[in-house]
């Protein structure tokens, strides 16, 4: 039989259909694509490169940081003030590092429980600078006595109260660190007690 002949007409548009229907496809395939949730409506996804950079200028900006110095100064003035308190009431919680834990507390406890002759170092310092003042020497030979007095009845005491509270210590917290706190509490020995912080919980004579 006769074959009949392929118009031109209908081979271009078949190639011209074959042509388009894979810029159709990818077309379909880009608008498919998720979208990044803080892009732009109309706009690509961003790379994480170009993120990236613009999280860091936005936390790198002006205001931000001033945000964050605020921030970090009222958090700092709260503490401070929680601190403040801790030392006037003894709550344990938001004490010094130095301050906290039974051992700390046990000493504090046993040197606010008694006399120290450390104590009163300041005044009786002050007493005899003035003696050591006056321009008579009888005076200034008692003002020296009472130096040298002084300075070996406060080394005996503290030896003698270091002594006791090691022993103590050692009774009640065998099992925990006790390091410093023999030094800790002798310190503690050598300011007069209503100026000592944290603020003494026991009174003179009280058992710790």
């Amino acid at each position: 039989m006769p074959s009949h002949p392929v118009p031109l007409g209908f081979v271009f548009r078949s190639r011209a259909k074959e042509e388009k229907a894979p810029a159709d496809k990818a077309a379909v395939t880009d608008s498919t694509q998720t979208r990044h949730p803080q892009a732009p409506k109309g706009r690509p996804t961003p790379k994480r490169s170009e993120a990236q950079s613009q999280r860091r200028s936005v936390a790198n900006s002006p205001t931000t940081r001033k945000e964050a110095a605020k921030r970090q100064r009222d958090e700092r003035r709260a503490h401070m003030e929680k601190q403040r308190q801790a030392l006037a009431g003894g709550d344990e919680r938001y004490l010094p590092a130095r301050d906290k834990g039974p051992v700390r507390k046990f000493a504090r406890d046993f040197i606010d429980s008694r006399f120290n002759i450390a104590e009163f170092f300041l005044p009786m310092a002050v007493v005899i600078l003035v003696l050591s003042m006056v321009r008579v020497a009888s005076l200034q030979s008692i003002a020296l006595l009472l130096w040298l007095v002084v300075i070996v009845l406060i080394v005996l005491d503290s030896i003698l109260t270091g002594f006791r509270l090691r022993k103590r210590l050692t009774e009640r917290f065998p099992d925990q660190n006790r390091r410093g706190a023999v030094a800790y509490a002798l310190m503690r020995s050598l300011q007069m007690r209503r100026l000592r912080l944290p603020k003494p919980q026991v009174k003179r004579g009280e058992r710790p």
